[in-house]
């Protein structure tokens, strides 16, 4: 159980940031170099290399060097977890939400 929640807050803060969604996104397309990500981005490489290892840390993205060109693709997480957590949250606010609607009528 804590190793499932550690994933759960190691994934839910590598997607918590605007910048880290976005090179998701762009990973999804298609494989990028950690320079095309920081240009896109306006970003300096260091800048860009953190957010790289915050996803990585959480399996969302991989990362291979070839010569001086490190290369970023999504990895093998797909957030199916994350999903399934929010999931269930949203079906207890549903039923919550129907129970209100029954006692209001």
């Amino acid at each position: 159980m804590v190793q499932y929640q550690e994933r759960l807050d190691s994934a839910f803060n590598a997607v918590a940031d605007p910048t880290r969604r976005g090179v998701l996104e762009r990973l999804g397309r298609n494989e990028q170099s950690i320079t095309e990500l920081a240009d896109a981005f306006d970003m300096t490489l260091t800048g860009m290399k953190k957010h790289v290892r915050i996803l990585e840390d959480a399996g969302l993205v991989k990362s291979q060097k070839t010569g001086r060109v490190r290369t970023c693709t999504l990895g093998p997480r797909r957030l199916a977890e994350e999903a399934a957590w929010i999931g269930r949250y949203q079906q207890m606010l549903e039923e919550r939400l129907d129970r209100l609607g029954d006692f209001l009528e």
